[in-house]
């Protein structure tokens, strides 16, 4: 399986809503963490890691790169799913970030 160093992270949609994806080669589905955009807030309302990438930080580092944007294009964000909402407990210096 692809090393974690291998890992590229897609991102999909536009203003009102969109996904980080990573797709490896040898699984068929996707993790991605999804979010819609509600009064220049973005909402992370899902996450999903299949099966098969389970154990390599591949749901962390969709919420890295959700924050790594947050920071660069200056919106805050919502954390209605229960994985993000974790992540941001476990992260006290994103507080800036939360709507």
């Amino acid at each position: 399986m692809t090393d974690s160093t291998d890992i590229t992270i897609e991102r999909e949609g536009n203003d009102s809503s969109g996904a980080y994806v990573i797709k490896l080669s040898g699984v068929e589905r996707r993790a991605e963490l999804t979010w819609v955009a509600r009064d220049g807030v973005r909402h992370a309302n899902h996450t999903f890691v299949p099966d098969e990438m389970r154990g390599k930080g591949i749901a962390a580092k969709l919420v890295d790169a959700l924050i790594a944007d947050a920071r660069e294009q200056g919106f805050t964000i919502s954390p209605d799913c229960s994985y993000v909402a974790g992540a941001f407990r476990r992260n006290p210096d994103w507080s800036d970030l939360r709507a």
